[in-house]
């Protein structure tokens, strides 16, 4: 993919013709590019896990401020917003670029002269890749911004906390992050798409994750005897069989609603029924609606089967995140800056998943859409996954995500 491409452009705005914009995107894009690369280096070498991105926030700040940008970072320390206003542009409406900056508890499997220097955290998920992007762009901005060819103001959101329940865009959103703001955009690596790709999608793209922690409590007994007692063991097996299966009578079947449990444990003795057991799992739907109906069947369903067996029961369940759900005009939006920044070729279909992403609070209350950012290298055929601890990202995935969400600065939309 030659990232310097140029497709021929209409104007994109009153006081500068889009091909003079666009190649000043290309240009300072490229004069950042490098020490993007070296900072991404720098966060993936010192990874923090969520609500602990103190050394990050603080590098990102000093980035921005070096720039001549006045971030605001939050007041608990991690995470900061940063504005770039135009001048003239001070009542038109912001358009939001946001990035994650929490790492996860992975142990990195990869040899890297930059691997993880903190044990068993890693960026396992891309957002230091994120973060330089989303870096960079505002940068490329600012010096646009300058030049007088910004024409919007753009706000950068560096959040924490992706990778937990809840998670930091929530706190984000209290603190005032998406005010003023009129269309949020974002972007997230995709190891299955090649490096100066860009996947979009329409409509839901990521699944509502919820946790499901079940605990139940009986008197205990003997195994010979389990008419005297409550035998917690079938009533918990019941219910990890019984409930997913009941869930696609009671719920839209066509909503793709689904109960999966990963962890289940109950006794210690084959002859012994124990007094305790527990079963925790997550509930995925790219349905708005099923995701609202799922807790109260749940409740219902759980309280139905331990019923039938005399067992005491705590269902704890936290809706986690919303389906991501992204808007059309926004998902044009960043057909036409891909097209622009990477040339026509470099946009994709890309297909929904049922992981789930905090960004769709944001689309709660505000248009706007995720991209997929490709940072599988060319000619790779090893099996990467996110969460693993073998992900790995090729770098010039930044150059090409700051050339998109630059560009999608420049493009005109309706605000």
């Amino acid at each position: 993919m030659d990232l310097a491409h140029e497709a021929p452009v209409a104007s994109d705005s009153a006081h500068t013709p889009a091909s003079d914009q666009h190649a000043h995107v290309l240009d300072i894009a490229g004069h950042y590019v490098p020490d993007l690369v070296l900072f991404r280096r720098d966060l993936h070498a010192n990874p923090e896990l969520s609500r602990a991105e103190f050394r990050t926030t603080a590098a990102i700040a000093a980035k921005l401020e070096r720039a001549g940008l006045s971030p605001r970072v939050r007041g608990v320390g991690s995470g900061l917003v940063c504005d770039i206003v135009p001048a003239g542009a001070e009542k038109l409406p912001f358009l939001a670029l946001r990035a994650d900056i929490d790492a996860l508890p992975v142990e990195e499997n990869n040899e890297l002269e930059f691997r993880s220097r903190v044990p068993g955290v890693m960026h396992a998920c891309g957002h230091d890749i994120h973060t330089a992007v989303v870096l960079g762009a505002g940068l490329v901005l600012a010096e646009l911004t300058r030049a007088g060819m910004l024409n919007r103001p753009v706000r950068l959101l560096f959040q924490p906390a992706e990778e937990t329940m809840p998670g930091g865009a929530l706190d984000m959103i209290a603190e005032g992050a998406l005010y003023g703001v009129s269309k949020i955009l974002s972007i997230h690596c995709d190891p299955k798409l090649d490096v100066g790709h860009v996947g979009l999608r329409t409509g839901p793209m990521t699944a509502a994750c919820d946790m499901v922690s079940l605990t139940l409590d009986g008197p205990g007994g003997h195994t010979s005897r389990p008419h005297l007692t409550a035998d917690l063991v079938y009533a918990l097996a019941s219910i990890v069989a019984e409930v997913p299966a009941a869930l696609s009578r009671r719920i839209d079947p066509r909503a793709g609603l689904s109960l999966v449990w990963g962890q289940i444990s109950a006794g210690s003795a084959p002859n012994a029924i124990p007094s305790a057991g527990m079963a925790k799992g997550t509930i995925r739907t790219l349905d708005q609606d099923a995701w609202d109906q799922a807790p109260d069947v749940v409740h219902e369903l759980v309280d139905a089967i331990a019923a039938k067996f005399g067992v005491k029961h705590t269902l704890d369940y936290v809706q986690g995140v919303p389906p991501v759900v992204n808007e059309a005009e926004s998902v044009a939006l960043l057909r036409t800056a891909a097209s622009r920044a990477l040339g026509g070729e470099a946009v994709t279909s890309t297909p929904q998943s049922l992981g789930g992403e905090d960004f769709a609070w944001y689309l709660r209350r505000v248009p706007g859409a995720m991209a997929r950012l490709g940072v599988r290298a060319l000619g790779d055929k090893a099996a990467r996954d996110l969460h693993q601890g073998t992900f790995l990202a090729d770098e010039g995935a930044i150059a090409a995500g700051v050339r998109l969400l630059a560009t999608a600065a420049l493009v005109d939309w309706v605000g």
